[in-house]
């Protein structure tokens, strides 16, 4: 999931122009900062700034961010009221958190999205061709069978949108298209 994670908030850096992509040592995909374009989000930020002094690859990128990011984002959706966090004791000892879908909605509104473009085929939103490469290339599409059917069409769909397959689009649309190339 930490990979999920970072290549997610990539993906969203891309977008919004403050990292791009370029060819480093030996083929491989970096990224970089965009000089003076901080993202205002701290989360975001963070990923941003371990990117900001040299470009890194892709992979290390996602390495040392992703697992920073899975409690500060699970405190947020909870703060958000996009899931709802309670308490479980097992064996009498082991107190673990666990999670259940909130009331906000969010999840239906994203799957939505994700199903329209997968399903429908309509002509995917950045956004939307992120997630749903993202969920395809994580392994975790089949999960969400009850939303968006399992089947061959679904899976090839996904298949284009993972190697980048989205369209045409500006410079923020290609480099979020790269990013989520290469860490799917």
């Amino acid at each position: 999931m930490y990979y999920a994670l970072a290549g997610a908030v990539l993906a969203d850096l891309g977008l919004a122009s403050h990292v791009r992509t370029e060819t480093g040592r030996l083929g491989t995909m970096a990224v970089e900062a965009v000089a003076d374009n901080p993202p205002s989000d701290q989360l975001l930020r963070a990923s941003r700034e371990y990117v900001a002094d040299k470009a890194r690859s892709v992979q290390t990128v996602l390495a040392a961010t992703g697992p920073t990011l899975r409690e500060p984002l699970l405190d947020r959706l909870v703060k958000r009221g996009d899931l709802r966090r309670s308490t479980r004791t097992t064996f009498g000892l082991f107190k673990t958190s666990v999670y259940a879908e909130g009331d906000s909605g969010r999840r239906d509104g994203l799957m939505a999205g994700v199903r329209a473009v997968l399903v429908d085929s309509v002509k995917p939103t950045v956004r939307d061709a992120a997630l749903a490469a993202l969920l395809y290339g994580s392994g975790t599409l089949p999960q969400f069978d009850r939303d968006i059917p399992w089947t061959s069409t679904v899976i090839a769909r996904a298949e284009e949108l993972k190697e980048g397959n989205w369209g045409a689009g500006a410079t923020a649309e290609a480099v979020t298209r790269t990013i989520t190339a290469t860490i799917v």
